[in-house]
């Protein structure tokens, strides 16, 4: 395919910004170089929902679960899965023995019960959670959660690798030590050029065969650099050149150079995830219920997605948050999906009092279809009669900013999708930027929460569905494809819901 004039001149200006790596980097059979979208937020998965933390430090924490690739909830850091009692509200965890700290201390149930009990405390997660908990504590050599209601679930959540488990006496409001149980172990940040994992040989890993996200897991290179590459273009002329073994988040364009490129390979994941718009609930114009339900008129998510993603391959125009022939597959308000109705999107902002009050939103060029997205969404309601002010920052501005309900009215992010539905998105829980609060909410959500039938958990998630498209706290975009990048060296690398680079190694 021949390149236009634009696209060899962006791919010239792209191979001369290649970002410079560590000493010895380039050289090093041992470890891996990882492009990333941009320079994590923090480093604490705690604390943030953000997709590059985790697939940051899921390397270095671990939690009592997580998922086969079968999808099935099994024990990483729990010896076995709970014993729950007959009326759903006791769950008693038995914790694996002879786990190793990186700093070589013994992992012990004081540990895991002080990780969860700050995990309710500051996790958008925990919190969305902490309501239903009414004890967390350690009898008998395991850890006994006693709930106030039913919460199906809690042992999902506790598989996220937000409910990380850390040493009880490194945690803190904010952490100042970065010690936990994974293959591999934190080294050095570097802000703007590298965090630096390396591998931790006392690592306890699992009996199990591997599996997913589950069973054992190896650190078979000597260094994870996770390097911040916040131009898309730069991450893509970086793997075609072999400076990076992995580049994430890639423009899906550039699937057809990355297949005639000998030495790299694409990692194409379809249906991988799916963007949506958040909206501040909290204050600000759309704190207007009104408001939102007229973007949501005005939005037409057809247009968008095509602009983001081009080849229809890439991306499906979907109200159903779940695909087609999965448990939790509904149609419920698929109605008020995909309108762009400008017409009727500016007669509906009138009824509801708008006057011209400037709506903020954020968006970031790390995730490039984001941007477009934005971009689309920004002319659709300026015709409306929308005033937009469109604020374009780098990711971890964007995540710092939508912490606080003052900044900001609208932005954009995007899920992986999961096979529990109150993990996708957050804002289903209370803490998450955005704050939706409201009685047919939590009406909803307890039904769906509190029934421990799986028969019956799809239908009344349906009526979720419902209640989010009636009050809009959300605007589910569709489903989109992941591609990334890697180099032919690397050996063994399997797509995970995060990039996930134990059990791989990397050739000469």
């Amino acid at each position: 395919m021949n390149m236009t004039r634009r696209q060899l001149a962006v791919a010239a200006a792209a191979s001369a910004s290649l970002v410079a790596l560590p000493v010895g980097a380039q050289g090093s059979a041992g470890a891996l170089n990882l492009a990333m979208v941009g320079e994590p937020p923090t480093l604490d998965p705690v604390m943030s929902t953000a997709d590059l933390v985790i697939t940051i430090m899921q390397h270095v924490y671990e939690p009592l679960f997580t998922w086969d690739a079968n999808w099935r909830l099994v024990p990483m850091l729990a010896g076995a899965m709970p014993k729950i009692s007959n009326n759903g509200l006791r769950y008693q965890i038995p914790i694996r023995q002879g786990v190793k700290f990186h700093d070589g201390r013994t992992l012990s149930v004081d540990d895991v019960v002080a990780s969860l009990e700050r995990w309710l405390t500051v996790s958008p997660r925990g919190k969305g959670v902490a309501g239903d908990v009414a004890s967390v504590k350690a009898v008998g050599g395991e850890v006994e959660i006693v709930l106030k209601k039913p919460y199906a679930p809690l042992i999902a959540q506790l598989a996220m690798p937000n409910a990380a488990v850390m040493p009880k006496d490194t945690l803190a409001p904010q952490l100042s030590k970065f010690v936990g149980t994974g293959p591999f172990q934190f080294k050095e940040r570097r802000p703007d050029q590298y965090v630096l994992l390396t591998r931790f040989d006392g690592y306890s890993a699992r009996p199990e065969a591997a599996s997913g996200l589950a069973g054992k897991r190896e650190a078979m290179v000597s260094e994870l650099r996770f390097i911040p590459v916040p131009n898309a273009n730069t991450r893509v002329e970086g793997a075609l050149s072999g400076q990076f073994h992995y580049a994430d988040q890639l423009p899906l364009e550039a699937m057809a150079r990355i297949e005639k490129q000998s030495g790299v390979s694409p990692v194409l994941q379809s249906g991988f995830g799916f963007p949506y718009l958040v909206f501040n609930t909290r204050e600000g114009v759309m704190a207007n219920q009104g408001l939102r339900r007229a973007v949501q008129v005005a939005v037409g998510q057809g247009q968008m997605l095509a602009a983001a993603f081009g080849d229809q391959r890439f991306f499906a125009v979907e109200a159903n948050h779940f695909p087609k022939n999965t448990p939790f597959f509904a149609d419920a308000g698929a109605d008020r999906y995909n309108q762009g109705n400008a017409a009727k999107a500016k007669a509906d902002a009138q009824a509801a009092g708008y006057k011209g009050e400037p709506i903020r939103m954020l968006t970031s060029r790390q995730f490039e279809f984001h941007h477009t997205m934005m971009q689309v969404m920004a002319d659709q309601l300026r015709k409306v009669g929308f005033t937009v002010d469109l604020q374009v920052v780098d990711w971890a501005t964007l995540v710092q900013r939508r912490g606080d309900s003052k900044l900001w009215d609208v932005f954009m992010t995007h899920s992986p999708m999961f096979p529990e539905p109150t993990l996708s998105p957050p804002q289903l829980g209370e803490g998450a930027p955005g704050w939706w609060s409201s009685p047919a909410k939590e009406k909803a959500l307890d039904a769906f929460n509190q029934q421990p039938d799986p028969a019956k958990r799809p239908a009344l998630w349906a009526g979720v569905q419902q209640v989010v498209a009636d009050e809009v706290p959300y605007i589910n975009m569709g489903k989109f494809a992941a591609l990334g990048a890697r180099s032919d060296r690397l050996t063994a690398y399997e797509p995970k819901l995060w990039p996930a680079f134990w059990n791989v190694s990397l050739t000469r």
